[in-house]
């Protein structure tokens, strides 16, 4: 009976071993999986970084577009004023000539 239990104590001691190893192998594989997971997160978070800063100078760019145009559109408010103004004036002096190239009488 010693020999029956010491022998099924080392099927089960040699089965522990051989799990261990497959154990082994498979944490091996998730580890090399993790890291080229890792690796693949910092080149996605190197992308990332380097789109971040590409927005950003898109959006200074554009602010500084739109700075450019609301600039041109004063400046073409102003010389629509002005335009306008002179011709006021313009036709006011007409109207003043007329009035003095008419015969009086």
């Amino acid at each position: 009976m010693a020999d029956l239990t010491t022998q099924i104590l080392i099927e089960i001691r040699d089965e522990i071993r051989a799990t261990n190893q497959r154990l082994d192998q498979v944490a091996s594989g998730l580890n090399s999986r993790i890291d080229k997971t890792n690796t693949r997160l910092d080149e996605s978070n190197t992308r990332l970084d380097r789109l971040e800063r590409r927005q950003v100078e898109a959006e200074v760019r554009v602010s500084t577009a739109l700075v450019d145009v609301v600039g041109a559109v004063h400046e073409l408010r102003d010389a629509f004023l002005g335009d306008r103004l002179l011709r006021e004036t313009v036709s006011n002096h007409e109207q003043r000539l007329q009035a003095l190239e008419r015969p009086r009488g």
